[in-house]
């Protein structure tokens, strides 16, 4: 059977380059995908798709056997022997139909595949292109914004000496000249990265704490890969809002509705790394989480009899660890 081996970018460009270099279609070919490919982060760890392409080989005609002469028979013989013969000629037809069918149903599901491979790749292609014509004005805030809370969190850790500290709880309250700062901050910002974002502002009645949910195009740039930059925007802003307070402030910022649906997302992680570890006996380590996203995990399994959760490591570096009960 002749093949070829390629290599691309992704599955589909090495399928391509293979059936352009054995002059067939896809219909014609059997695919056999040795190496998905890795995309890579800013073009570090990027890896190939490999496949192998061949041809599909053509079913063997059916050698004609001409049969010896038969004696004369008589006429029932004759009728009966016709009989058979109709019933074997369609079983033929109804075994080819069959197969004819199959083969019509596989190359339809390779066809939809390929289609929603192509669409797929044209979807993150454009996705990618827009990401890369935002203008540097956003890449240069969040980078400054991540640069001062890592500073300010340094020198907070050097001033503890690394010491513990127990903390007498917080006590929050509102301040409209607070708010107003966060709020006059976090339009600098804004105006800085050229985006145009609606504020809300809503207190909650039981804590005093006071969220400002943002709205408008292009939010995704404000939360970051699994929230991290809003998790900075929120911890300068409240540095700024509790800068000239005599009380302690709390302002938590949301990105349509993020917050929720990060808690969803972590609720169902836990869950199922849990399930995980009840299965195979073998202790889960999460990725490292910033304290609130921590007890989200925690709370998530408070009440699983048969596993429990702990926090290791130091921050940023805090992760936490489900293993079963003992």
């Amino acid at each position: 059977m002749a093949f070829v081996e390629k290599t691309g970018k992704s599955v589909d460009e090495a399928v391509a380059a293979a059936l352009e270099e054995l002059k067939i279609t896809a219909g014609e070919a059997v695919i056999e995908v040795l190496e998905e490919g890795k995309k890579g982060f800013f073009g570090f760890g990027r890896k190939d798709a490999r496949v192998r392409v061949s041809v599909k080989e053509a079913p063997a005609a059916e050698e004609n056997i001409a049969a010896p002469a038969a004696p004369e028979k008589t006429v029932s013989e004759a009728a009966s022997e016709a009989v058979s013969a109709v019933k074997a000629a369609a079983d033929v037809a109804a075994g080819a139909l069959a197969k004819k069918a199959e083969a019509v149903k596989a190359d339809a599901v390779s066809a939809a595949e390929d289609f929603g491979k192509k669409a797929a790749d044209a979807a993150e292609d454009l996705s990618k292109k827009a990401v890369d014509a935002k203008d540097d004005a956003v890449d240069s805030a969040i980078s400054a914004l991540n640069a001062l809370k890592s500073e300010h969190y340094g020198r907070e850790r050097g001033e503890r000496g690394g010491r513990k500290e127990f903390r007498e709880p917080r006590k929050y309250a509102v301040n409209d000249e607070a708010v107003n700062a966060a709020r006059e901050f976090l339009q600098k910002v804004f105006n800085a990265m050229r985006i145009e974002v609606v504020m809300e502002k809503f207190i909650n009645k039981y804590d005093g704490s006071v969220t400002l949910r943002l709205h408008g195009a292009d939010m995704g740039i404000l939360i970051g890969k699994h929230g991290q930059t809003l998790d900075s925007l929120q911890y300068l802003t409240n540095l700024v809002a509790n800068k000239n307070s005599d009380e302690r402030v709390r302002v938590v910022i949301d990105v349509e509705d993020y917050r929720d649906r990060r808690i969803e997302t972590l609720t169902r992680l836990a869950r199922r790394l849990a399930d995980k570890v009840k299965r195979t006996g073998e202790r889960v380590a999460l990725e490292p989480m910033n304290p609130h996203e921590r007890k989200i995990i925690h709370m998530a399994l408070q009440r699983d009899n048969r596993v429990t959760t702990l926090s290791e490591g130091d921050d940023p570096f805090r992760h936490v660890v489900i293993e079963l009960r003992k």
